[in-house]
């Protein structure tokens, strides 16, 4: 089969599509024909060798998500899963339910990365796609709607509060633009550019609003009749982080989700203790055995009943990964990068 390896550690140029062995299911297991898999900000860290502490060793193959037909099931597995249309969470690293943080651990004795012709995975971490749910958008919520659902539940968003989302241009930006508006709140979507702010409208934001000006968020507490938004949903951290952090309302929630301009925004707790703010980050959300599942099976439920639509920007050749990658690092992409096997 085809896919594809990271050699080293480096820039987009270490991915490489190769010939590997045929992959087969052992118990407990099942064999995925790919069909789209999809990309992450955080398979360009780990490739980068920028992740924290290990957690793979080159060459390994990418890729935290895939979408396909079950086409082989190991002992132990009910056949009747056989031509199932399913997504899987794949790969070397990601956050981990039982601990609420990135999983210390390389999984290639149980899962094969995402950026192959076929994947491995445990039938229990299998969602089934609804009939209703094309398989690039399925690929495109296996990871982006799970953090969704996950965000959008702690968050505790009401009818007419304020929301504030950045950045609202990407996938997963998008999908809670979406998940704020359905609820009834109004919606802030903040991003850089006018493409990322048109398809944040699209998606239901009330007002938008390009972080690259120096005044951004003094136009978001303008917006907000001086107060600030009741909840903020920060996916960007660094400056824009911290600058979201400062204008939470009184009395406010501040989830940071995610942190390509730097690290996660985490607050002071002195100073949050003062403003009233419930501040936290994505890996202080801690999930129960099951609930990657569970929420994966939510977003893929929502997308079938039109709540939801994922933001799709580009979808690239398998191999052209690397392509894919520094599309990623560039923030030129908006939306969802996806690979087509």
């Amino acid at each position: 089969m085809l896919c594809v390896q990271a050699t080293r550690f480096g820039g987009p140029d270490v991915l490489v599509t190769v010939e590997a062995p045929d992959l087969a299911p052992g118990p407990g297991q099942v064999l995925v024909e790919v069909i789209v898999a999809d990309t992450l900000h955080l398979d360009t860290v780990i490739r980068r060798g920028a992740f924290p502490f290990p957690i793979v060793t080159p060459p390994y193959v990418p890729g935290g998500g895939v979408a396909g037909t079950v086409v082989a099931a190991g002992p132990g597995v009910d056949q009747g899963l056989l031509g199932r249309r399913v997504v899987a969470r794949t790969g070397a690293g990601e956050p981990g339910a039982e601990t609420g943080t990135v999983a210390r651990r390389a999984r290639h004795d149980t899962h094969s990365g995402g950026y192959a012709e076929r994947a491995v995975v445990p039938a229990g971490a299998l969602v089934p796609v609804p009939a209703g749910v094309p398989l690039p958008d399925a690929a495109a919520l296996v990871n982006d709607g799970m953090t969704a659902m996950l965000v959008f539940e702690a968050a505790g968003v009401r009818p007419g509060q304020w929301v504030l989302v950045t950045p609202a241009g990407g996938g997963l930006g998008n999908l809670l633009v979406q998940l704020a508006h359905a609820a009834g709140a109004r919606v802030v979507g903040a991003a850089r550019g006018s493409r990322k702010l048109t398809r944040a409208r699209d998606a239901g934001a009330d007002a938008v609003i390009d972080y690259e000006r120096d005044d951004w968020h003094e136009q978001v507490r303008t917006l907000t009749g001086g107060r600030g938004p009741d909840v903020v949903l920060d996916g960007v951290g660094g400056r824009i982080g911290r600058a979201s952090l400062e204008v939470t309302a009184r009395g406010g929630r501040f989830i940071g989700y995610g942190g390509p301009s730097g690290d996660f925004t985490r607050a002071d707790p002195d100073d949050a203790g003062r403003r009233g703010i419930h501040a936290t980050s994505l890996f202080d959300l801690r999930m129960a055995a099951g609930d990657e599942e569970r929420l994966a099976g939510l977003a893929l439920a929502a997308a079938d009943a039109g709540r939801i639509t994922p933001l799709i920007g580009q979808t690239l050749p398998l191999g052209q990964a690397a392509e894919a990658h520094a599309l990623i690092e560039s923030r030129e992409a908006i939306g969802k990068t996806l690979l087509l096997t």
